[in-house]
């Protein structure tokens, strides 16, 4: 609204630690960090606009990822109580997948006394059977809502190797509708914790993990390299370069993520007509 408004917004970030030790914290101390950091020119950061496709994608992953994880809960739930179900039951119920299980718990009928540890079980497993159902059916839902929307904001991003509607929902989410206030690829590394730290003490020159940013957008961008060191030629091969280098797997792992971003700032960027394709695995000149 304040945008809308013609009144210039700026993105600060939380103050540090350190400072907050030294400081405490209250609205009156954060709010006068912030000023202070926008005045000193520290801070300068753009907003997400907040006002299109992205935005109901991000609000719509809200209640997809809240699904999956009482999804994963329920099914955690029922695999506790079996292990400590009556043997008759165990056996019944013994070498099912996952699919299977769930439907055959669905089915089961606990009988009329509760009062019965074998009946109270079965009554508890069918219900939680069912739960998971109707979850499942809530999440195929909302990804067929979500995938559309996903395409419709960056086709040029699903085109990327390794790049599904899933983590391409995140990679836009923590984008936002307005990318463009990344200032270059550099700066959206850093928004996804891809951007290596130095870390040499005398002759030994080398860079760290980054632990900073958005973790989401990190893990994001960590799915796409798996995906790419078990399918992709190019990047088995790099792998098998960079190993015979002498770097570890968390190394060549800190390097791929970094050259995916890379490749998801400029999908992100790029005009519709553009078309974007795997990049070089090699830093830009």
């Amino acid at each position: 609204m304040l945008t809308a408004a013609g009144v210039a917004v700026v993105d600060v970030d939380r103050p540090d630690r350190k400072t907050r030790r030294m400081k405490g914290k209250s609205d009156p101390i954060d709010a006068y960090a912030a000023a202070t950091a926008v005045l000193a020119g520290r801070a300068t950061g753009t907003p997400k606009s907040r006002d299109g496709v992205v935005e109901a994608v991000r609000v719509l992953r809200i209640a997809r990822r809240s699904a999956v994880k009482a999804r994963t809960q329920a099914m955690n739930q029922i695999r506790g109580l079996l292990v400590s179900a009556p043997a008759i039951l165990r056996e019944q119920v013994a070498g099912l997948d996952r699919a299977v299980l769930i439907r055959t718990l669905a089915r089961v009928r606990p009988g009329g006394d509760l009062s019965r540890p074998l009946a109270a079980t079965r009554a508890s497993l069918r219900r939680l059977a069912r739960r998971h159902q109707a979850l499942d059916a809530e999440i195929a839902e909302l990804d067929a809502e979500i995938g559309p929307l996903v395409q419709r904001a960056a086709p040029q991003l699903l085109e990327l190797f390794g790049v599904g509607p899933e983590t391409a929902g995140q990679l836009l989410a923590s984008a936002g509708d307005n990318p463009e206030r990344m200032r270059s690829e550099g700066a959206f590394a850093h928004l996804a914790g891809v951007a290596p730290i130095p870390a040499s003490s005398g002759r030994t020159h080398r860079h760290r993990l980054n632990r900073g940013g958005d973790r989401a957008a990190n893990n994001a961008l960590h799915t796409i390299v798996l995906t790419r060191m078990r399918f992709d030629e190019r990047t088995r091969a790099y792998v098998t370069h960079r190993t015979k280098e002498g770097l570890n797997k968390k190394d060549i792992m800190r390097c791929l993520k970094r050259f995916v971003a890379r490749e998801v700032y400029r999908a992100l960027t790029s005009t519709p007509t553009e078309r974007i394709t795997q990049t070089d695995l090699a830093p830009a000149a």
